[in-house]
């Protein structure tokens, strides 16, 4: 198995159908290189910037990575762009970059983190998502408490209960 491996693909509309989204298929060869079925998390390199990425299923075989507006704003991709990227499996699957904000308020309250690191890494992703993706200082602010308190309290980091 490469280390990496470099393929050409164009930026497409696609995803789910409740959350329409920018996508690049990766070719069957691609896939097997990395490890075939068996690889879930890689790391994408396009443009000179690196992403952590979750390989995607598609309906009737092969996988896709999923990359938001927003992402593709900061990498300065847009539809129909063919891309080069440079791709290999992701050493450390569980990562989760944190924003400032959860990661304060997770080290202020050891009993959340403690909760946050029993999650997957899939669900700690959400919940660093939920606080990153917030525009407004106050309200990154505030849903990063908000999270921390239910998980100390025990209490599902999203819905409370």
């Amino acid at each position: 198995m490469n280390p990496f491996v470099i393929f050409r693909a164009p930026l497409e509309p696609g995803g789910p159908s409740f959350m329409p989204t920018q996508t690049i298929v990766v070719p069957a060869d691609v896939l097997e290189a990395l490890g075939g079925k068996a690889a879930k998390r890689v790391i994408v390199t396009i443009r000179g910037q690196a992403l952590r990425l979750g390989l995607l299923p598609l309906e009737g075989g092969g996988r896709y990575l999923m990359l938001n507006k927003d992402v593709c704003r900061h990498v300065g991709i847009s539809l129909g762009d063919e891309l080069e990227i440079a791709i290999e499996p992701d050493p450390n699957p569980d990562h989760v970059d944190l924003p400032n904000e959860l990661a304060e308020a997770l080290a202020a309250w050891p009993e959340a983190e403690t909760a946050f690191h029993n999650y997957s890494g899939a669900h700690r992703r959400a919940m660093a998502r939920l606080v990153d993706e917030a525009k407004q200082p106050e309200t990154r602010i505030r849903r990063a408490v908000k999270l921390t308190e239910n998980l100390a309290r025990g209490l599902h980091p999203f819905r409370g209960d």
